[in-house]
């Protein structure tokens, strides 16, 4: 398990899928708001936006929720709301990034930092931890849009530093700077993708025994369930029995 996306498909399988439907729906809003605040409305030209559109149609949003979220920000009256980076120590050493949008940085600060607190870990300064991440693009497709030798093909052509595929899908990584352009030769090739944003890739990943595994990703639950946090990234693995046992609970 290389950290947070493999926890997020647990917890989509998890119960309390309205709930948590709910949560995402309201963070993916708040999201496409402020691109669409910071930028220009139209996500042709503004990529955090178009990111955004593809995270809320990915997760099956309606089109009509999409739609109000950009006319909220262009309305005029939508809150202010701040980007926010925390970096902190989860169970075992594990190096943690936490993306936040707040409109109240006392309140998500405290919040945060109380989620650390209570699962074994602890909130650092800004850079703490982040040089132990490579700030890439992502661009994702299904296995589906290409063979594994077509898209390294096509993502080497398109300027791609590194290509994984598998089960899962594709995933092509880009600098950040050379992202947007790779994002798009690829879309001119196969469509659509099924993601494409900036993320923090781990260096390296720390192996946690099943103890401390099954403390982390309580954290990651804890930091998730903050409706202010957007973003969760570690470096760690744990086993396919703690994997099985979070996927159950």
């Amino acid at each position: 398990m290389a950290g947070h996306s493999q926890f997020k498909n647990i917890m989509h399988r998890k119960g309390r899928q309205d709930k948590i439907r709910s949560k995402l729906f309201g963070k993916l809003a708040r999201e496409i708001t402020v691109a669409a605040k910071l930028g220009q409305a139209d996500p042709a030209f503004n990529p955090r936006l178009r990111a955004a559109m593809l995270a809320a149609r990915a997760e099956n949003m309606p089109k009509d929720n999409i739609e109000r979220a950009i006319k909220k920000a262009t309305g005029g009256d939508s809150e202010s709301f701040d980007d926010i980076r925390y970096e902190g120590y989860g169970p075992g050493g594990v190096a943690v990034i936490v993306e936040a949008l707040t409109d109240n940085r006392n309140r998500t600060g405290g919040e945060v930092r109380a989620a650390f607190s209570k699962n074994g870990g602890n909130l650092a300064e800004t850079g703490a931890v982040s040089f132990m991440f490579d700030r890439v693009g992502i661009i994702e497709y299904d296995v589906g849009a290409a063979s594994a030798d077509a898209m390294l093909e096509a993502a080497i052509e398109a300027g791609a530093d590194d290509v994984v595929s598998g089960e899962a899908g594709h995933e092509i990584y880009a600098s950040q700077d050379g992202f947007a352009g790779v994002a798009k030769a690829l879309e001119g090739k196969f469509g659509e993708p099924r993601k494409a944003a900036l993320t923090w890739k781990p260096q390296n990943a720390i192996a946690l025994d099943d103890a401390k595994g099954e403390q982390m990703l309580e954290l990651i639950q804890a930091l998730e369930e903050n409706d202010d946090v957007q973003n969760v990234f570690a470096n760690f693995e744990v086993s396919d029995a703690v994997v099985a046992k979070a996927s159950a609970g």
